[in-house]
């Protein structure tokens, strides 16, 4: 008898077919609409959290692939993401001169 390993968790969709040509079965379903957008959310801190602990281009694709699918979901194009990140910029700057607010004074 195989041994069972719970995952419970939204993957990749070509990762039933890796585990299926390694002789194992995957056990899956397919979200509902508002089950994905939550399951979205879990495996976007799930990715950040990756991230956070090995810092590697890898892992940021990982972070970007999950924004980009949570966008779609959302109904939104990659191109209105980018549109928006771009205004914010603009209007508000980016993060690349590493500014620290310390502190606000006066009323």
């Amino acid at each position: 008898k195989m041994p069972t390993i719970t995952h419970n968790k939204l993957v990749r969709d070509k990762i039933p077919d890796i585990i299926k040509s390694t002789g194992k079965q995957a056990v899956t379903r397919v979200l509902t609409d508002e089950e994905y957008l939550v399951e979205l959310d879990r495996k976007l801190s799930e990715e950040c959290a990756e991230y956070q602990a090995d810092k590697s281009l890898e892992e940021m694709a990982d972070v970007l692939e999950v924004l980009y699918t949570i966008a779609a979901a959302c109904g939104y194009s990659v191109e209105e993401l980018e549109r928006v990140r771009a205004e914010k910029a603009e209007k508000r700057g980016g993060f690349a001169d590493k500014i620290f607010l310390e502190e606000v004074l006066g009323n």
